[in-house]
C-alpha cells in the first residue's frame, strides 16, 4: 500500500488546490511515451513500451467530482463516477490498449505533472502465479508522469489498483501485485 501526498509524482493532483487543466498555448491533444520497468520476483526485471495518448484534458469540475466520489466510496465510486466519462484518450501497454477516463495536468517549473486514470486495470501482474490472490477489487488503472521541459521525465505505474482517501485526504493506493512499476525515458511529443 502507498500513500501519495503532495510531494508524490502525480497522483496528488487529484486532490491539490484547484490548477488550470491547460495552460495558454498548450496543446489538447498529447502524446507520451515512456518504458515501463518492473523487478520479477527473482531479481530480474521486464520491461514494456508505454505510450499515453490524451484527447482532451479532465476540467476542474470533473476533477472535483471524482474527488468527492472516493471520498465517499474509494474505487467502487470513483469507477462509477469513470465508467459514464467518455474515452479522453488512451494508454498502450505493449500491446494492450486501455481507455483513459481521467487526464489531469498541471505545469511545474521544469514541465508538466500528469495524471491519468483508466476506469479498468491495465494488467495484473502475477495474477497466473499459484498462489495469487483474487483480482476483484482493483478496478483501476493510474499513470502517473513527470514531462520534463527539456530532456526526458519520469513516473510510476499502478496497472492494478484500489484508492481511497485517508483522514487527510491524501491518496492511498492499494495495488495488486505490490510492485512498483518505474517508468523512464518519459517524452511529450
Amino acid at each position: 500500500m502507498r500513500v501519495y501526498t503532495l510531494s508524490a509524482v502525480g497522483v496528488a493532483l487529484l486532490c491539490t488546490i484547484p490548477f488550470t487543466v491547460r495552460a495558454a498555448g498548450a496543446p489538447e491533444a498529447q502524446t507520451i511515451t515512456a518504458l515501463a520497468t518492473v523487478k520479477t520476483a527473482g531479481g530480474a526485471s521486464t520491461s514494456a513500451p508505454l505510450t499515453v495518448t490524451v484527447r482532451q484534458f479532465t476540467s476542474d469540475a470533473d476533477r472535483t467530482e471524482l474527488m468527492a466520489a472516493l471520498k465517499k466510496g474509494g474505487t467502487a465510486s470513483a469507477r462509477a463516477v469513470l465508467v459514464k466519462r467518455r474515452d479522453i484518450g488512451t494508454v498502450r501497454l505493449g500491446a494492450r490498449m486501455t481507455p483513459i477516463k481521467f487526464a489531469y495536468a498541471r505545469s511545474t517549473g521544469d514541465g508538466r505533472l500528469i495524471t491519468v486514470v483508466t476506469a479498468e486495470p491495465l494488467v495484473f501482474l502475477g495474477a497466473g502465479l499459484p498462489g495469487a490472490k483474487p483480482t476483484s477489487g482493483y478496478d483501476l488503472g493510474l499513470v502517473m508522469l513527470q514531462v520534463a521541459a527539456s530532456g526526458p521525465g519520469s513516473g510510476e505505474l499502478v496497472p492494478a489498483t484500489k484508492i481511497r482517501l485517508n483522514e487527510q485526504d491524501a491518496i492511498v493506493t492499494e495495488d495488486y501485485s505490490g510492485e512498483v512499476v518505474h517508468l523512464t525515458n518519459v517524452v511529450g511529443k
